[in-house]
């Protein structure tokens, strides 16, 4: 029996926060054709939720966050003659582009190795928190692909030889070198990983929601602008004149937990 995508990636709304799992531990939560389309309708989803502060994606199990592309599926579609995915190509959004895009905060849960694609999607949250018996890793080079995604991601999270190397050896990284090297923000036991993980989401999503989204946007839309031109940026919710700053105001001089409206 053919699998529901709605099963092989479940989506759940609670707190504020939208839950973004990849369900499919019998294939190491790779990416099919189906579920790379599941995920973009995720994002999407979330991103015009009001209600939804902060994503959180993760893995089921803990064999792995995510596998990258599924590539028995690949392998059928060369053998039936039908051509694999090119990225940046086609009528359907790019899924990596999908998530970057966001414009709320997404924290990666990495409950087990996230290579290839898998990798990728990881990178493309803006927070990543690792099980200590997770690694990343990129081996396109000894797969034949691309990695069209790290190739212009990688160099601009950490040095641009330590991320040619990565791409050129296509090595896997332990937890603890790629939080040394900067590709993750935080590293604990397996067991703990939930709960730390819980925590530092409810830690974000106690904060000013319309900042948060202000916060993403600036920093993405500013990335490469030289300092003067992102300084006379002005995007996403303005939260200066919103009713939010006045609550977060009062809330601090009344000694008290602020009550966050969204506007």
């Amino acid at each position: 029996m053919t699998a529901r995508v709605e099963d092989e990636v479940r989506y759940e709304v609670s707190g504020h926060v939208a839950r973004v799992t990849i369900n499919r531990p019998e294939r190491r939560n790779s990416l099919s054709l189906a579920v790379s389309r599941r995920l973009v309708e995720c994002f999407s989803d979330a991103a015009l939720d009001d209600d939804v502060w902060a994503v959180v994606l993760t893995g089921a199990g803990d064999a792995a966050f995510c596998a990258g592309a599924d590539l028995k599926e690949f392998d059928e579609m060369a053998r039936q003659g039908r051509p694999i995915p090119v990225p940046m190509t086609g009528p359907e959004r790019n899924v990596y582009e999908a998530v970057a895009e966001t414009p709320k905060p997404t924290i990666a849960v990495l409950n087990g190795p996230a290579v290839a694609g898998g990798c990728e999607l990881a990178l493309a949250c803006d927070v990543r928190i690792a099980a200590s018996h997770a690694f990343i890793g990129m081996p396109e080079a000894k797969r034949g692909m691309g990695a069209n995604f790290a190739t212009v991601l990688l160099p601009r999270l950490i040095p641009r030889a330590r991320a040619l190397e990565m791409l050129y050896l296509g090595e896997p990284i332990s937890a603890p070198t790629a939080l040394e090297w900067g590709l993750l923000n935080r590293v604990v036991d397996k067991a703990d990983l939930a709960a730390v993980s819980a925590a530092y989401v409810d830690a974000i999503v106690a904060n000013a929601p319309l900042t948060l989204r202000r916060y993403k946007e600036m920093v993405t839309k500013g990335w490469e602008l030289p300092v003067s031109s992102a300084l006379r940026l002005n995007v996403g919710p303005n939260p200066y004149l919103s009713e939010d700053r006045a609550e977060g105001i009062r809330a601090f001089l009344e000694k008290r937990p602020p009550r966050w409206r969204g506007r």
